[in-house]
């Protein structure tokens, strides 16, 4: 099959081909760092229903719509899209002449599911021997665990996170307070960006040995291993909750338009917040010390407590009374850690963005022209572009079945009756 998609000839992955079998969060966006930076990225999707991305929400005039859903639409930008059913003995004979085509394959299916369509590794690298393949799944292929179903909720709490979560000062408010899973699908996006690295150490590995290389991604294990502060501490015995996470004072509150965040680690923060405070009397009593609350040495555990709600009443009083930018110019004028909590708005309209060029628009042609988030880091040589939109369902179909694997339209119309596309 020809290699004949954008011209990427700028980009850090130029000439790299994957195949991309995944659908939801992990495995798209494992992919979608690897066609951004100049992959070429062909994603099958099931005929008619589609990733269940396209199912998931924010969508466009809050109306359901398969081409209208943000997730989806950021997930898959520079690909190519087909649809493709390899549960049927077509499907499955198409989906093999794309692995001896591609240089990567990634897929997120359940364990087992590969092997019971015979389109597992050890199958495919027969085909290609190249192939370097990468299944991402809740607890890797190995293990008592392997066979357990999971959603991200459930994944994200395996690997510990969320025993330190609600942070300060929720849990000083509300200490029995169940633990809570990180904000949005952020396991299932570390669980990509780890897939998507361990992709190109095996590219480069592949440059030295010419032979390609199976990838068993444990998302437990990413999640785990963004905990190493944490994991480091329990050698000792030590183990950590949100209360010993937290600082006893500080954290998000509310000021006069928003919510800042403070983070006094050490006593000239302390005294930096007091001076920005006007060093009121409360703070000269012996209980409010910046040494007591480090050491947590002064009266019982109830009044310890007590003692850090009033400091945080104290500060809120004052916060509450200035702007976000009026506390983060006069804290960084004093080394004090405090910074504004930016709403989505006010990050998409940031000028530091801007002049960075951190957004690129694109026109969809289902959804319209939108802001997209790039990348946090620049190439000199191979810069990164956002060159094409998410692709409709199938679009893709016609150029990649006739102009590359040589079907023709009349293939076409049975292989879409036959519900293999």
């Amino acid at each position: 099959m020809e290699h004949t998609g954008v011209n990427n000839s700028s980009k850090a992955l130029t000439d790299i081909k994957v195949l991309e079998y995944a659908q939801f969060v992990s495995g798209p966006y494992c992919t979608k760092l690897l066609a951004d930076m100049g992959a070429e990225v062909i994603k099958i999707e099931a005929p008619a229903s589609g990733d269940e991305a396209r199912t998931r929400g924010p969508f466009l005039g809050d109306l359901p719509h398969p081409e209208h859903s943000g997730l989806f639409l950021y997930l898959n930008t520079d690909k190519m899209g087909i649809t493709l059913d390899p549960t049927t003995s077509r499907g499955k004979r198409i989906f093999r002449d794309l692995v001896r085509w591609a240089d990567v394959l990634v897929e997120n299916y359940p364990l087992g599911y590969m092997k019971k369509l015979r389109l597992d590794f050890g199958a495919l690298k027969k085909l290609n021997p190249k192939l370097i393949m990468a299944s991402i799944t809740p607890f890797g292929q190995s293990g008592p665990y392997k066979d357990y179903k999971s959603y991200y909720l459930n994944t994200f709490h395996a690997g510990g996170e969320g025993y330190c979560l609600p942070g300060p000062p929720a849990w000083l408010l509300f200490p029995d307070r169940p633990p809570v899973k990180g904000g949005g699908f952020l396991g299932e996006y570390d669980s990509g960006l780890a897939a998507a690295n361990a992709i190109l150490f095996a590219l480069l590995a592949r440059e030295e040995t010419g032979q390609g290389e199976y990838i068993d991604v444990s998302q437990q294990e990413v999640l785990i291993g963004c905990m190493r502060h944490e994991l480091g501490a329990c050698n000792d015995g030590y183990i950590e909750s949100r209360a010993s996470r937290a600082l006893p004072v500080g954290g998000l509150m509310q000021c006069k338009d928003g919510f800042v965040d403070i983070i006094p680690l050490e006593a000239r923060h302390w005294e930096a917040l007091m001076e920005l405070m006007g060093n009121p009397s409360w703070a000269k009593e012996e209980k409010y010390r910046w040494s007591n609350f480090v050491s947590q040495v002064f009266g019982d555990v109830e009044a310890r407590m007590q003692a850090w709600q009033d400091v945080n009443d104290f500060i809120e009083g004052w916060i509450v009374k200035h702007t976000k930018e009026e506390i983060h110019k006069a804290s960084q004028d004093r080394g004090c850690p405090m910074g504004p909590v930016f709403t989505a708005e006010e990050v998409v309209s940031s000028e530091q963005l801007r002049v960075r060029g951190y957004f690129s628009e694109v026109e969809h042609s289902e959804a319209g022209r939108f802001k997209y988030p790039g990348y946090p880091y620049k190439f000199s040589k191979t810069p990164w572009r956002l060159e094409r939109p998410a692709p409709l369902l199938g679009q893709h179909n016609e150029e990649v079945y006739c102009k590359r694997m040589g079907y023709s339209k009349e293939e076409m119309v049975k292989l879409r009756q036959t519900g293999v596309i």
